[in-house]
């Protein structure tokens, strides 16, 4: 699982080196402590040696070169909109579900996990049923998905645990480092080349994070009450779940190179087994991390069960939980349903498109976090600072899925 921030790459189609290779197509999403790993059909289409993946063919609006589609029909206008919509409400409520468990962020990390396993591993039963999913595609090495696991446990129980303490507005801007982590791994990890405006884009997206967290340095600011373990917490939480991703597209390559045909393994083979094991390891980190925030092992029982309490509001002492089950209820199903709305405008136009809509979502949710909500009446003030770091962030993540020119040499 991971949180916020959507990472979808794209590259431009090119004949294959080879007739016979089909090309390997996903696309590493980040929302809401989800891992996509999106893979459409395989196809003829071959990507250039930066390995980014490249958008289905088989997209109902036909597309440019750049991966903007021709024309913006109905479909396509209600679809963006929706995303963008959703994606919104995806961040608002993910602060607004950590309000009445926010003395429990582990036990509402621990029930998301589990309940993202029993839908995935739902689904890949009815596709192996199907003969989507193969006995050899089963039979694929699960250490990795072992190491992806562990990395999207301690991230999306960092996130949590630091989202908690968070001003609301702070959270969709420190999300975004995510796409540096990113940039640096895949360089790293998967010797991928970047163009110079992805670069200066990640560069921007550095710069407008720097900007917003210092914008806390002063009183009456929108961090100037927040300890900097929080926000580092959530910047590392972006780490851990960028190497997950990384580790992902890796499985995807690796698949397609053991299993017969060359076809990459099932996206929802993939996600079932990571998710597997990342329910594993919340649950055998949950001792340590609990332990971070101050809950001896020994307590751990009563802990678990109080936050099983405050998360049914169950209990006759439980004021602070007011809110719950609903905003986490109503997080967990706006964030698939979001999840669907973005595979959705994928197969309609382009990763590119989607991804700017889940840019656009980004000052629209810094906007809306800032407002008195309910069950966070005060609301909170943006300074100048942070207003300017989070346009500098947003102009990074614009210039990072700019179409890149043909002649544009990678760096």
């Amino acid at each position: 699982m991971e949180l916020f921030s959507t990472s979808l790459s794209f590259c431009r189609v090119q004949s294959p080196p080879n007739p016979k290779l089909f090309h390997l197509r996903a696309i590493s999403a980040r929302v809401n402590g989800i891992g996509l790993g999106i893979r459409t059909l395989p196809g003829r289409e071959w990507c250039d040696g930066s390995k980014s993946m490249a958008v289905s063919g088989l997209a109902r609006a036909s597309k440019r070169e750049d991966g903007l589609p021709e024309s913006l029909g109905g479909g396509i206008l209600v679809g963006s909109s929706l995303t963008v919509m959703l994606a919104v409400m995806n961040r608002v409520l993910y602060k607004l579900a950590l309000v009445p468990l926010k003395n429990y962020p582990f036990f509402l990390a621990q029930i998301t996990t589990f309940g993202y396993v029993a839908v995935y591993f739902t689904v890949l039963y009815l596709r192996y049923r199907s003969g989507i999913v193969t006995r050899e595609m089963l039979a694929l090495p699960k250490s990795r998905f072992a190491a992806i696991g562990f990395l999207e446990a301690i991230g999306v129980a960092s996130g949590m645990a630091s989202a908690a303490m968070l001003p609301g507005p702070a959270i969709p801007i420190l999300n975004q480092s995510f796409l540096v982590w990113q940039l640096v791994f895949s360089v790293l990890i998967l010797g991928r080349k970047y163009s110079s405006n992805q670069i200066l884009g990640c560069l921007l997206v550095t710069a407008g994070v720097i900007i917003a967290v210092a914008s806390g340095s002063g009183g009456g600011q929108v961090m100037s009450q927040v300890e900097l373990l929080w926000p580092a917490l959530m910047i590392a939480s972006a780490a851990f779940q960028s190497g997950a991703s990384i580790l992902k597209e890796f499985v995807f390559i690796d698949g397609a190179a053991r299993l017969k045909q060359g076809k990459p393994p099932d996206i929802f083979f993939v996600n079932s087994f990571g998710s597997g094991f990342q329910a594993l390891f919340v649950f055998l980190l949950l001792p340590i991390l609990s332990n971070l925030r101050g809950i001896p092992f020994s307590e751990l029982p009563a802990y678990l069960k109080s936050g099983a309490g405050c998360f049914l509001n169950f209990g006759g002492s439980l004021v602070d939980c007011r809110g719950a089950p609903l905003l986490p209820l109503l997080f967990i199903a706006t964030n698939m349903a979001f999840n669907i709305s973005l595979l959705n405008l994928v197969k309609m136009t382009s990763a590119l498109v989607a991804s700017l809509a889940a840019t656009l979502a980004v000052p629209i949710s810094i906007y809306v976090l800032s407002l008195p909500l309910p069950y966070l009446p005060h609301g909170t003030s943006l300074n100048t600072s942070f207003i300017i770091g989070s346009a500098i962030l947003v102009l990074g993540l614009i210039l990072y899925n700019l179409p890149k020119p043909k002649d544009e040499l990678k760096i």
